[in-house]
C-alpha cells in the first residue's frame, strides 16, 4: 500500500519523468538504496507503467485540439467493438473515452489545422459504419491540461 513518501516520489515523477535516482532520494529525504527499492515496487505493484516525455502539441505544429462527442446506432457488442477497433487505429486521436449521458463516447483529436481535421472527420472518422451522429467542440485555448494525478494525502 502506498504512503505520503511513495505519494511524494510519484508526485515528482509525474513533473520531472527524468529525474536521476540520487536527486530524487535527495528531495525525497531517503537513502539511495531505499529510494530506488520504493520506485521498483511501485512500478512491480503497476502504479508506474512508464516513463515517457511531455510534448508541446503546438511546437509540433498541432495547432487545433477537439473534442468529439459520438452516438453509436446501438449498443450491440459487435458495433461497440468495431468502433473501438477503428478508433485505436488512428493516432490522431489522442484519447477516446466511453462515457455515460447523451453521447457514447468523448475523444480528444489533435491536427495541424481545421482543414485536416475536416479530413480526418469525413475520411475516416465518418466512415465507421457504426456511428450515428458525432458533435465537434473545437478547443479555443486549455485553461488547464492534464500533467499528472494530484496526490496529496492528508
Amino acid at each position: 500500500m502506498t504512503d505520503r513518501t511513495d505519494y511524494k516520489i510519484l508526485s515528482i515523477l509525474q513533473e520531472t519523468g527524468d529525474i536521476s535516482m540520487s536527486a530524487l532520494s535527495d528531495k525525497i529525504g531517503l537513502s539511495l538504496s531505499a529510494c530506488h527499492r520504493r520506485v521498483k515496487l511501485l512500478e512491480v505493484e503497476g502504479i508506474i507503467t512508464n516513463y515517457s516525455a511531455q510534448l508541446d502539441r503546438k511546437s509540433l505544429g498541432l495547432e487545433v485540439q477537439v473534442f468529439i462527442e459520438v452516438k453509436l446506432d446501438n449498443q450491440r457488442r459487435q458495433d461497440i467493438e468495431a468502433f473501438e477497433d477503428a478508433i485505436a487505429n488512428m493516432p490522431e486521436v489522442l484519447e477516446c473515452h466511453m462515457i455515460s449521458g447523451e453521447f457514447d463516447y468523448l475523444m480528444r483529436v489533435a491536427a495541424q489545422n481545421t482543414s485536416e481535421y475536416e479530413q480526418l472527420y469525413r475520411n475516416r472518422l465518418s466512415m465507421i459504419p457504426s456511428i450515428s451522429q458525432m458533435k465537434t467542440l473545437i478547443s479555443l485555448s486549455a485553461v488547464k491540461e492534464f500533467r499528472g494525478f494530484f496526490l496529496e494525502r492528508g
